[in-house]
């Protein structure tokens, strides 16, 4: 019997230690994919993850959607490196289900290229690249280089031809990009200690992914510099300000791009407008409904709770150090006119506001009211009036100290009401032009097309990103590099087929629920709808 004990007890002490060391090394996907991420230069935009397998293939095979979306030239270089080196049989192997991460990075330069970074099993070598470079009849010519001091491979594609850079990374991760300009900078990138640049995805939810996207909010703007001939184009200003990171998983549709995820506001950075909403709940808009058809492009706000909007808005302005400027705008309006601007306007919010530019590069802001009859005696104190409708604000930033950074653009604005409804522009001749759309509903929603799109949509938000292809083209044509801006001709139907693309905030936990979705044309919908 003591035999038996001792013996009991020596393969439990043996099977505790096993479990240690098994639990102790163990890596877990999410850290795996942490690991991997970090040799990824952190100037990365975007980054789309997705599992190197037949399945992942399968399911877009027929599916024009993803070249839609990169372009066929993208597309048969992304093509060429699955057929001629991950489909090779002599990689195969070691790059089967493994992922397969393609960044998206700003750069000096008139053209898109990705980094696409991948590691190989642990029994993958260099050698094996040399193996493949003394193969013969392979379509490519492999020649060994010194990359930033990292062993590097040269790769040229005759078909392409083209030259693709590929970087050891060490640890079995290989970095590579048809731009060498970037193969180098993947070559020389040191990630600090503990960085945290890409917002991990749960293990559970990565999991049951079909593919993931991650976004770094700040660097979207070196992004935009690369794209637009003006490094000012106000496209999305609010998004790109946001110190935050997203970590989203995509839900297949056939004709839409569909990610849903987390944004994480990053607590040690420098505070932006969208941050004053996280305190909200997520509520249903109704200010897009009255958008007029020409939209282009609109960033709509709403809110559960004014009260505390203001707050958080007050505590923005003053570590902005606007608290100043505004308290003396307020007091002189009070001074000169009799009205606490502040105060009044606010109580006669129901907590909805919209910016809208529409194809004819008009600027609208829309502020939904509980009593457009009660506001008007305010805007009329506060404004010079040119007719009894319209009148122009007597102080200049009033829109700004009021609603916040997207207003900025309303320096010295034209006003009028319409029902429970103040809008602003800058010149009365696009007041005029919205009050014709108002008043004989000429409004994006009259058409099916919008109301098919929005019903694919969160009904409730907080912050809600809108852009029409169609109708922001002419924008596009006109402040967009011409190596970018013909990808959007809706002439052209080939690479520019989508319809309209979405980005919401839903507040949660003092973070955002987000959605994208971003629709191809339907067939209904390629004519005047569109």
């Amino acid at each position: 019997m003591k035999k038996l004990i001792i013996t009991t007890l020596i393969l439990l002490t043996a099977l505790v230690a096993i479990t240690v060391v098994y639990f102790k090394n163990l890596s877990t996907p999410a850290a795996h994919t942490a690991q991997i991420m970090q040799t990824i230069p952190n100037n990365a935009a975007m980054v789309f993850e997705f599992s190197n397998d037949n399945g992942f293939y399968d399911i877009f095979s027929g599916n024009t959607l993803l070249k839609d979306v990169t372009g066929q030239e993208k597309m048969d270089e992304l093509s060429a490196l699955r057929n001629k080196i991950l489909q090779q049989p002599l990689l195969k192997n070691f790059f089967d289900q493994q992922h397969i991460y393609i960044s998206l990075h700003g750069q000096q330069r008139d053209s898109i290229d990705f980094l696409i970074t991948i590691a190989g099993s642990e029994t993958f070598s260099m050698g094996h690249w040399q193996q493949l470079a003394k193969q013969t009849n392979t379509g490519m010519f492999i020649k060994s280089i010194n990359l930033g001091g990292k062993d590097a491979y040269e790769i040229y594609f005759n078909d392409l031809k083209k030259r693709f850079y590929l970087v050891n990374r060490g640890n079995h991760i290989f970095s590579g990009s048809f731009s060498r300009e970037l193969a180098l900078q993947s070559a020389l990138y040191q990630p600090s200690k503990n960085s945290n640049d890409f917002l991990q995805i749960p293990d559970q939810q990565n999991s049951s992914s079909l593919a993931n996207l991650y976004i770094n909010y700040t660097q979207l703007t070196p992004l935009f510099d690369q794209l637009f001939i003006s490094k000012n184009t106000g496209l999305f200003k609010e998004l790109r300000k946001l110190p935050a990171l997203a970590g989203l998983t995509l839900n297949y549709k056939t004709d839409a791009l569909m990610f849903n995820g987390f944004t994480s506001i990053r607590e040690n950075k420098l505070s932006s407008y969208l941050s004053v909403f996280r305190n909200q709940q997520p509520v249903t808009r109704h200010l897009k409904d009255i958008f007029p058809s020409t939209t282009a492009y609109s960033t709509c706000f709403a809110l559960s709770d004014a009260r505390q909007f203001m707050d958080d808005l007050g505590r923005y302005d003053a570590n902005a150090g606007l608290n100043n400027e505004e308290t003396e705008l307020f007091a002189r309006v009070k001074s000169e006119t009799g009205v606490q601007i502040n105060t009044s306007f606010n109580n006669l919010l129901t907590g909805e506001f919209a910016i809208v530019t529409t194809r004819f590069d008009e600027e609208l802001a829309i502020v939904a009211l509980k009593n457009g009859m009660q506001m008007r005696p305010l805007m009329v104190d506060i404004s010079k009036m040119e007719n009894d409708d319209v009148g122009q604000f007597k102080y200049d930033k009033l829109p700004f100290y009021l609603l916040g950074d997207a207003f900025g653009v309303f320096t010295h604005p034209y006003f009028m009401i319409i029902d429970n409804y103040l809008v602003l522009a800058n010149s009365t001749r696009e007041l005029d032009s919205y009050k014709d759309s108002y008043q004989n509903h000429k409004f994006l929603s009259s058409m099916p097309a919008y109301t098919d799109f929005d019903n694919s949509l969160a009904e409730r938000s907080n912050v809600a990103f809108f852009l029409h292809f169609r109708n922001i083209f002419p924008i596009l044509r006109r402040e967009m590099k011409p190596a970018f801006s013909a990808i959007f001709d809706p002439g052209d139907k080939g690479p520019n087929k989508f319809y309209a693309l979405s980005y919401q905030f839903s507040a949660a936990d003092r973070n955002f629920y987000t959605n994208f979705y971003m629709r191809l044309n339907k067939a209904d919908t390629t004519g005047i709808d569109n």
